[in-house]
């Protein structure tokens, strides 16, 4: 009877192939999310001052104070260039062309919220219309974000509330296939987790980081400030940016000592 050494043994685990952390870790994660309930109620939001405060920033300022990321694709874009929003993401997924879970996330969502609503950038039917958006304005929701179509472009003008879409279509949608609420949404292209500071204007929508948002604040009072003194330098004339020749240069368009 054969009965193999220590060594031979150690030598055929050697030969098995080594865990792939990376499998593992996806592994990991697929079993969580498959534990995760696909409808989360409670989600914690950015707090009501920093709401307030972000509301008085264009999305632009809060856009460069934030990095130049965040923002939206140009697709998703006002009903009209007067509507702005500014409140905590409360994130729906569908499936293209079905509403069901919007009905639901109305039903759930909090005064103040805006429903960013990730439709894949699907356009062939329209996932909201006048109804529901009436409803959203009733419970007193700051607005509602569409990465897809809508439609009654008319009665969402007369009606006053803040929504962003990609697009509009005629064509109702369907009420039976399932998604998620509150789980991490791509809408636009950007990435918003649910409670992320939503603000938009007639340029786009930003999404900036729940836990980053507050210091994002100061920064744009700054950058309100500096560009304040800078439009008074170009009224007077100074309309050549002092920044401009040293960024030639490190850009290799102008050779050391020169000017343009």
């Amino acid at each position: 009877m054969f009965c193999p050494s220590i060594q031979q043994t150690q030598n055929a685990k050697s030969k098995q192939p080594a865990l792939n952390k990376s499998k593992f870790f996806n592994h990991f994660l697929k079993d969580l999310m498959s534990h995760l309930p696909e409808v989360i109620r409670d989600i914690e939001r950015v707090s009501a001052d920093v709401i307030a405060k972000a509301a008085t920033f264009q999305a632009a300022i809060l856009a460069d104070v934030a990095g130049r990321r965040g923002t939206m694709l140009a697709r998703i874009t006002p009903v009209h260039q007067d509507m702005k929003l500014a409140g905590p993401a409360f994130t729906v997924e569908v499936r293209p062309g079905d509403n069901l879970m919007i009905h639901a996330a109305i039903a759930l969502a909090k005064p103040g919220d805006v429903l960013v609503i990730d439709g894949k950038g699907d356009q062939t039917a329209a996932l909201m219309g006048t109804l529901m958006l009436s409803a959203c304005k009733k419970i007193g929701l700051a607005g509602v974000v569409v990465d897809g179509a809508i439609r009654d472009k008319l009665e969402i003008l007369e009606l006053g509330f803040p929504v962003f879409s990609a697009g509009f279509n005629p064509a109702g949608p369907t009420k039976y296939v399932p998604g998620r609420i509150n789980h991490p949404v791509s809408a636009g292209g950007t990435t918003v987790n649910p409670g992320d500071l939503i603000v938009g204007d007639a340029d786009g929508v930003v999404v900036i980081e729940r836990a980053k948002a507050p210091a994002m604040m100061a920064l744009a009072d700054k950058k309100v400030a500096d560009e304040a003194a800078r439009l008074e330098a170009i009224a007077t004339g100074d309309t050549v940016s002092k920044w401009l020749p040293a960024a030639l240069r490190a850009a290799g368009v102008l050779k050391e000592g020169e000017l343009l």
